[in-house]
């Protein structure tokens, strides 16, 4: 991981208990991928410290999305920031990394476009695209300059 300004700051990080429940996997299948270097993470103490940007990473590295059926394309990155993620091509994959990214904000919330970008930066470079998915996928909508999480959309899983 490439240190930028701000990266403490902007990262957020999680135990390997909450990357399992976050994941819908087992403890130990995590603890195992993190201690095998799989998963790039930070030993604080007797705990590890895993950071969202080794999560898309390891996500993307293990997608299945390098068959050429589905695929529209890859978001691309921002020059002269240092690349965090790129939402993948294939559709179920662009799918999940799109609703975690909305899964930080909260539904019935009102948040400034200055918000919005601030939090999809976080995930992904390219926060315009990604802005551009959520509202044309119905999963952000605009509302006097401001965006909301649809009330109709639901989250899978």
């Amino acid at each position: 991981m490439e240190y930028y300004e701000g990266l403490i700051k902007d990262t957020e990080f999680f135990t390997t208990a909450e990357l399992a429940k976050k994941l819908k996997m087992n403890v130990q299948v995590i603890t195992r991928k993190v201690q095998s270097g799989d998963i790039p993470a930070y030993k604080i103490g007797k705990d590890w410290r895993i950071p969202e940007q080794s999560v898309f990473e390891w996500l993307e590295k293990n997608s299945n999305s390098n068959d050429n059926s589905g695929n529209r394309g890859t978001i691309t990155k921002m020059p002269g920031k240092p690349q965090k993620s790129s939402l993948q091509a294939k559709r179920t994959t662009r799918r999940y990394l799109l609703e975690y990214i909305l899964a930080q904000f909260e539904p019935n919330k009102l948040y400034s476009a200055e918000e919005v970008t601030r939090t999809i930066s976080r995930y992904h470079d390219d926060h315009q695209s990604v802005l551009r998915e959520f509202v044309s996928e119905k999963m952000l909508e605009r509302i006097d300059g401001n965006y909301r999480r649809c009330r109709g959309y639901r989250l899978s899983g």
